[in-house]
């Protein structure tokens, strides 16, 4: 049965055309992906499928009587005065209102008039209240609660969490309501390993039809059967997941390519013909008109012949990480470690060595101290040791410059040694363009504060990259070119992150954090998953 369609939708803000013409079906249960670079549209189309916002033309049909709920990428701040459980108890819009007719049916019992019809009255919407659910409430929202580790939270005010902790709260809402159609953008965000292979399973077994947005290639992967790229406007459908549509992409951009290039040789080939028939035509004066006539025939041809655009490009930045003081063998080492945040005590006689060339990952769940101890060894801890000639490149998880008010060519000169025209063709590498070097810092998105970051970090000679969730905030596309620059580096890296495939393609070992030890593994993701799961 089908759900959703999309029927030669377009959308525009103002002049700008951000979707046109996109036609794609979603069928009952489906799991959707949906991907494409920053900026491209996805959330505009969860929004026109939500009734947040109408297309500029063409028609979004839902299913008749399907319920719909969408998770957006920012949390509702009306909200703010509402107490968390207060929030999740109002998930069950439906249930709550039958719980106040059975009260006030049994009021009517309390009275004792008319009690023949007011035992009737009451019979019946307790049946209906039992069968809907309505004393299974708690314990939903316990298991939900559970599941994400807010138990905590239930009693503070939606104003004074922080910006994960409302998203968690936020889903666990959406979840609560149980609607056909669920819509999530960007669902993984701020959350740990534990809590995405819970939603993950969730999401893969339940009866609903999804369409997701994210940029966890991994998530993506285990939960969704079809993907959607939105590029430059227009959609393109692929059968599988993300894996697949990797694949799939590849050969069909090569295919388009092979096409235009033969076709080129082709058009080339009979614009030679055209010119040389012509000149036979010429030499052949007075009797060449047949000459003349054949190259008008071929002309005919290339006049009718739909020339074929060339397969455009992905945007990409060129990263190159140099190296050209290499650091000691031991890198960094402490022994017998504690550490502490006021009293919570994070870390107790921890040991660790790191050594040169080595691409470690800390993991860990939220407020374990990953990020913590990145900042005490970017603090020079004395109780850490960091290795000789050791040169630490640093990328914390939330990006700020020193004055935000300067724009981007300012903050690049500070760190580029040339020209200023250099400097504007080596800032196009990483996108930004023309008038974009001129756009101030705090105007910057996430994914253009971690591009200008590594613009910077990289005219630094750097021989220890630390790099605090640098996945946030970016596009698969970017998360990709950064992967391929990490291999290449010849220093030493160590990253916090929940991004299991940006994880499996870089690390070579797994440092984990768990009650309050530091655990190594050797290899990535998937080494660590089948080490534990055989233990």
């Amino acid at each position: 049965m089908l759900e959703i369609v999309l029927n030669n939708v377009s959308k525009n803000y103002g002049n700008k055309r951000i979707l046109k013409n996109i036609n794609f079906e979603v069928k009952t249960n489906e799991k959707v992906a949906l991907i494409g670079p920053n900026g491209c549209g996805k959330t505009t189309i969860l929004k026109l499928i939500g009734k947040e916002e109408n297309p500029t033309t063409g028609e979004v049909f839902i299913r008749k009587d399907a319920k719909v709920s969408i998770l957006s990428q920012y949390p509702d701040e009306s909200l703010s005065k509402e107490i968390v459980k207060d929030i999740l108890n109002s998930s069950f819009i439906e249930l709550n209102e039958l719980k106040e007719k059975l009260s006030q049916a049994e009021q009517k019992l309390l009275e004792g008039t008319d009690l023949d019809k007011a035992i009737l009255k009451f019979t019946k919407l307790q049946e209906e209240f039992i069968q809907k659910g309505g004393y299974e409430i708690d314990s939903k929202i316990e298991k939900l609660v559970a599941a994400f580790h807010v138990e905590e939270l239930l009693e503070k005010q939606f104003k004074d969490l922080s910006g994960g902790e409302k998203t968690i709260i936020s889903l666990i809402g959406i979840l609560l309501k149980e609607p056909d159609i669920l819509l999530l953008d960007e669902p993984t965000n701020h959350l740990d390993i534990k809590m995405l292979e819970w939603l993950e399973n969730y999401l893969s077994n339940c009866n609903k039809t999804i369409i997701i947005v994210s940029h966890d290639r991994f998530f993506l992967d285990k939960v969704t059967t079809k993907t959607i790229l939105i590029d430059n406007g227009e959609e393109e459908i692929f059968h599988g997941n993300y894996t697949y549509y990797l694949k799939e992409n590849e050969e069909r951009v090569m295919r388009e390519f092979n096409a235009y290039k033969n076709q080129q040789k082709q058009i080339e080939a009979m614009k030679t013909s055209i010119k040389r028939l012509k000149e036979y035509g010429k030499l052949a004066y007075p009797c060449g008109e047949k000459f003349f006539r054949r190259a008008a025939s071929i002309e005919k041809r290339l006049e009718k012949m739909e020339v074929l655009d060339k397969p455009r490009n992905k945007d990409s930045i060129n990263l190159r990480f140099n190296v050209e003081k290499r650091s000691g063998n031991d890198v960094i080492s402490f022994n017998r470690f504690d550490l502490s945040i006021g009293d919570k005590e994070l870390l107790k006689k921890a040991d660790c060595l790191i050594k040169f060339k080595e691409r470690v990952c800390i993991m860990g769940p939220n407020g374990c101290g990953k990020s913590t101890l990145i900042k005490e060894i970017i603090n020079n801890n004395p109780n850490i040791k960091i290795g000789s000639n050791i040169r630490i490149g640093y990328i914390p998880q939330n990006i700020v410059f020193e004055n935000e008010n300067t724009t981007v060519i300012e903050e690049a000169r500070k760190y580029f040694i040339g020209y200023d025209e250099h400097l504007r063709s080596a800032l196009t590498k990483f996108l930004f363009y023309a008038e974009g070097i001129y756009t101030k810092l705090n105007c910057l998105s996430g994914g253009e504060r971690l591009r200008l970051k590594l613009f910077c970090l990289m005219q630094q000679d750097s021989n220890l990259l630390i790099l605090d969730e640098p996945t946030n905030h970016i596009d698969i596309n970017t998360k990709e070119i950064l992967e391929e620059a990490l291999k290449e580096y010849q220093g030493t890296i160590i990253i916090v992150s929940h991004d299991r495939y940006f994880i499996n393609k870089i690390a070579t070992r797994i440092l984990m954090i768990k009650d309050k030890k530091l655990i190594s593994y050797v290899g990535n993701y998937d080494d660590y998953k089948r080490r534990v799961e055989n233990i």
